[in-house]
């Protein structure tokens, strides 16, 4: 079992866990509480909707300090992040240790059930759907973009019908950038009779701006896509605040 102790300062990085002011809630163990105040109690009569975020992580935490409750816990990891859940998301196990009362097991709680909303996205984002425009390629892959600390590239594979057939992981890399082997790629298509194929990648830099080298790739990309008669309808550029889109602007 792993021990549910925090770790020493020795054991992070210095670019772990943003910095915020704790505030430290005068509060009594949850047990003292009203029953239907109480996170389990609550869900139990109210239903999960009546919890407040710092309440279900409470629930994940299982338990606080002897200072602290594991709401209080809670509420502590949400400030450090001004209370943004995708942000949250993003923090790695060690990164979550340095808060008060959380050791690994709370940890990996935590990021086992965010891990498992971005799934739930992710399943829903796969059924089959057509591509009638750009924002219908974001609204597609941003469950499996979303949050990355490094590059993927992505290839989409349409029928005649721009229907999505396939979502394929061509590569991943890391902060800068990552590599994109047009023999894979088309590879890819060929294999599942593709008719057409979208290109997507990521900057998790949050730079929409296509680089040099986005271009220069776009374009080969294209060239290859007309000899083969597998058409490039669109290479966008994923961040999490938004795209850009090499169709819309006229470059593809």
């Amino acid at each position: 079992m792993l021990p549910d102790q925090p770790l020493s300062a020795q054991d992070f990085d210095d670019d772990q866990l943003p910095t915020a002011p704790y505030t430290t809630p005068a509060s009594f163990g949850i047990k003292s509480w009203a029953e239907e105040d109480r996170p389990r109690e609550k869900m139990m009569q109210k239903g999960r909707a009546a919890l407040s975020d710092a309440e279900l992580l409470a629930i994940l935490l299982g338990s606080g300090t002897t200072k602290l409750t594991a709401v209080d816990v809670g509420m502590l990891m949400l400030q450090a992040v001004d209370n943004d859940l995708n942000e949250l998301a993003r923090l790695s196990i060690k990164q979550l240790c340095r808060h008060p009362g959380v050791g690994p097991a709370k940890a990996i709680a935590v990021v086992a059930a965010l891990e498992l909303g971005r799934r739930r996205k992710e399943a829903g984002a796969g059924r089959r759907v057509a591509i009638t425009c750009s924002r219908d390629i974001y609204q597609l892959v941003r469950p499996a973009l979303q949050d990355l600390p490094h590059e993927e590239f992505w290839v989409i594979l349409l029928n005649r019908a721009n229907v999505v057939m396939r979502q394929e992981k061509i590569s991943s890399g890391g902060v800068a950038g990552t590599v994109a082997d047009p023999k894979m790629i088309f590879k890819q298509a060929l294999e599942n009779l593709a008719s057409s194929l979208i290109l997507v990648h990521n900057h998790p830099s949050g730079n929409r701006q296509p680089s040099g080298a986005d271009i220069s790739l776009t374009k080969k990309l294209k060239e290859a896509g007309n000899f083969l008669d597998l058409p490039i309808l669109d290479h966008l550029i994923y961040t999490d605040s938004g795209y850009f889109s090499f169709a819309d602007e006229g470059l593809l």
